[in-house]
This record gives structure tokens, C-alpha cells and sequence, in this order.
């Protein structure tokens, strides 16, 4: 099984950032980094007012119904991608671009951080860039993308799972 870290950046929900972490949890993500306006739980020397953190982790905890306990995360203002390719992961962003390789054609590296943007826009040009690679999970109906964290856990489970059954 491949070692995946999620990277969660402008995530604006925190009913979506609750179900990334049940997903990652039951998937064995190894760690999700929350960065930009994404709301996070409370951490140690937490910066934010105490009033405002305990609220987010509360509505994070609605969805995430114990996982923002259990699965390791961190926040940054900017997401430290740099950092993470030193570590040997391959930045793969989940966006639809015209070099995205459809889900079902993507060889699963060993080590990767999944990399999500904001529920509207995606990925910035600049996050696009800075990825090894994109991928795209293939649409069949009318719409044009699935909802944020619907498709992290689409994304999760083949990325996961499927090359590596």
C-alpha cells in the first residue's frame, strides 16, 4: 500500500474537511495537511482565539465523528510542497486539467500527497504547476466535478487500494 499524505488547501466547509478525515482515516492516510483559509481542529499553542477553534473542531467533529483524533495533521498558511518532495513524495493534484491522466490510467507511485483545492475553483495555476502530476476522476453525468470531498474519497480509495490489491 502506497504512503499517502492529503494536502486540503482553501477548503472552505468544515462538513467537508470533517468527511476528508473519516475518508483518510479509513483508507490509512498517513497524515493530512490543512492549509490556506481551511478551518482545522485545535492543535497545541493553537493561535486562534479559543472560542473560535473549539467551534471549528466541533462542526470539523460532525463528519469526522472521531477521525480529526485519530489521523496525524498539521496546518500551514501555504501548503510546503517543496518540503514534501524532498521527502520523496510525488505531488499529485486532483483537478481537471489538459495534462490530467483520467484515475483509472494513473500508476499509483510509492510515496504521494493528494493535493485538493477550493470547492469552486480547484487548484490555482500556481498549485497546478507545482504538481509531478494531475489526475482527473472520469464524470459520466451532466455535471462537471464532484463535490470536494466526494472526490478525495474517490481519488483515495483507488489511489489506496485498487493498484495495490
Amino acid at each position: 500500500m502506497p504512503e499517502i499524505i492529503v494536502v486540503a488547501h482553501n477548503i472552505r466547509s468544515t462538513h467537508n474537511v470533517g468527511s476528508i478525515f473519516r475518508t483518510a482515516e479509513g483508507l490509512g492516510v498517513s497524515k493530512i495537511i490543512l492549509s490556506g483559509y481551511t478551518p482545522y481542529p485545535v492543535l497545541p499553542n493553537d493561535p486562534r482565539l479559543p472560542h473560535i477553534s473549539a467551534k471549528l473542531t466541533d462542526q470539523i467533529h460532525k463528519t469526522a465523528l472521531g477521525a480529526e483524533e485519530l489521523v496525524p495533521f498539521d496546518y500551514q498558511e501555504q501548503p510546503d510542497l517543496a518540503a514534501l518532495k524532498r521527502g520523496g513524495y510525488r505531488i499529485v493534484g486532483l483537478e481537471q486539467d489538459s495534462r490530467s491522466v483520467m484515475l483509472p490510467d494513473y500508476e499509483t507511485p510509492d510515496k504521494l500527497a493528494l493535493l485538493l483545492g477550493e470547492e469552486v475553483h480547484g487548484l490555482t495555476d500556481e498549485l497546478r504547476a507545482a504538481c509531478d502530476d494531475l489526475i482527473e476522476i472520469p464524470m459520466r453525468g451532466q455535471k462537471e466535478s464532484f463535490n470536494v470531498s466526494v472526490a478525495a474519497g474517490i481519488a483515495l480509495y483507488h489511489l489506496a487500494l485498487i493498484h495495490h490489491m
